[in-house]
């Protein structure tokens, strides 16, 4: 039978694409899911796959992210207990004494909404929206990579035939995009206790959560009572959720942010032809190494390492007044230095957020300088009192910034005296008016303009 004159090279690729995703291919579909990180079980492999066959089909421009949700909530419901009612009930008691105790060290706003305790499932369907939000620029990067690589290798009397074909490439790149974020989200739930344990606000600015199969598990590597345990955690949450609530501003810096960073990431398209040209299909290492690896992703722009540094700033000082909130609050508790060193142990070990936003946007959130922030913190408490240090989050313009961390004792002492500033400032700002002044011409007696000498 001659071939249709009438079919065009995209209708070729897509029914390519079809018989390999239903399995009717040389390629084994499970080499595509260890390439990329994922499962290679074969219901998992069938789950992929028809997923891709749906982004075939719908094709469109935006990523869809019902896919992530999808496969965190299977990663999370495998070996996820339910919350009991003895449990529940210590739980919700840890939080009642954590918020009378927090009252006692700060002046940050309490929360409207009562704590939640989440099953690790749950705690993937109330934190996807956000995962999704942070993750999308990357996945539209990699997504116009590859349209990109196909407009370019392409012969130029096909591009516009190819323009079809490009488009399919694009939306299975956002779906395998897509499930790989869920596997790290799903992984993630595993490994959290809490709302904030990531750093940044993944739920609500007027909600404090706490995983109860997880402190559990936090707790067993510890000689502490788990009643202990469970307030110290408890407190740290209500410390982070009333501070994200208090300042209203900080959520959305935060998270815009991160976003813009992520915005800034291309995928290195000549890496990409390199890796297609030289790719063994039989060595799915080659491709899964060069996902996890960043080789893809091209070295930070001067713009994004800016950005990274004023982002690890302000991480830093939430933390950090964190870290200093949280020993004051839980001076009662036997063993709460015994509780705040597993937290930094944990916390330099990578914690549970730092191989999710490195492997999904190329970030390191592991604070730096947290260490200074929470020494900056702690001297504005001891020379200044808690409702001065705390005053200081009510305005973006009034928080401390990288130069008070290297220096607490001038911001203590501007902070005694905030006339001096003022005055410095008021002087900087006559001074440039008075150089404006003498730079414009002068008029002269008859109305007209002449320069002066």
């Amino acid at each position: 039978m001659a071939e249709d004159p009438q079919r065009e090279p995209d209708d070729e690729f897509r029914d390519m694409l079809r018989k390999f995703l239903s399995g009717g291919s040389d390629i084994d579909p499970s080499q595509l899911a260890g390439a990329a990180g994922l499962p290679n079980d074969p219901a998992f492999v069938a789950r992929l796959m028809g997923q891709l066959q749906d982004a075939v089909q719908k094709g469109g421009d935006g990523i869809d992210f019902s896919a992530a949700g999808e496969r965190a909530a299977s990663i999370a419901k495998d070996g996820g207990q339910a919350v009991d009612p003895a449990t529940s009930n210590a739980l919700l008691q840890a939080f009642q004494v954590a918020a009378l105790w927090l009252d006692d060290v700060t002046t940050v706003a309490e929360l409207t909404e009562a704590p939640r305790l989440l099953t690790r499932e749950q705690w993937t369907s109330a934190t996807m929206p956000v995962w999704s939000q942070v993750a999308e620029p990357v996945a539209t990067s990699i997504a116009d990579a590859l349209t990109e690589v196909i407009d370019t290798q392409a012969p130029e009397e096909l591009k516009s035939m190819l323009s079809g074909a490009s488009q399919i490439m694009r939306s299975v790149g956002g779906a395998l995009f897509a499930m790989q974020l869920g596997q790290v989200v799903g992984q993630l739930s595993t490994e959290v206790v809490s709302g904030g344990d990531v750093g940044i606000p993944l739920l609500d600015e007027q909600q404090a959560a706490l995983v109860p199969q997880n402190v559990a598990a936090f707790a067993e590597g510890l000689d502490v009572p788990e009643d202990e345990v469970r307030i110290y955690l408890a407190v740290r949450e209500l410390a982070h959720a009333r501070l994200f609530r208090s300042a209203r501003w900080l959520r959305l810096h935060l998270i815009t942010s991160i976003t813009e960073f992520a915005r800034g990431i291309h995928v290195d398209t000549s890496a990409v032809e390199d890796l297609a040209s030289s790719f063994d299909p039989s060595n799915a290492e080659e491709l899964q190494n060069a996902l996890a690896s960043g080789a893809l992703i091209p070295p930070r722009t001067p713009e994004q390492d800016q950005a990274l540094a004023r982002l690890e700033t302000m991480l830093a000082l939430v933390e950090g007044w964190v870290d200093v909130v949280t020993p004051a609050a839980t001076t009662r508790l036997p063993k709460s230095a015994a509780i705040a060193e597993m937290v930094r142990r944990r916390r330099a070990a990578g914690g549970p957020a730092e191989s999710a936003f490195a492997t999904l946007v190329g970030l390191e959130l592991r604070p730096r300088r947290l260490r200074e922030a929470a020494q900056m913190w702690q001297t504005v408490s001891d020379d200044l009192g808690a409702e001065q240090r705390d005053a200081l989050w009510s305005h973006p313009d009034l928080v401390p910034t990288s130069e008070d961390i290297d220096a607490p004792e001038a911001l203590v002492a501007r902070l005694r005296d905030p006339q001096d500033g003022s005055d410095e400032i008021d002087r900087a700002i006559e001074d440039l008016l008075n150089d404006t002044t003498d730079d414009r011409p002068h008029e002269a007696t008859d109305g007209s303009a002449t320069d002066r000498d």
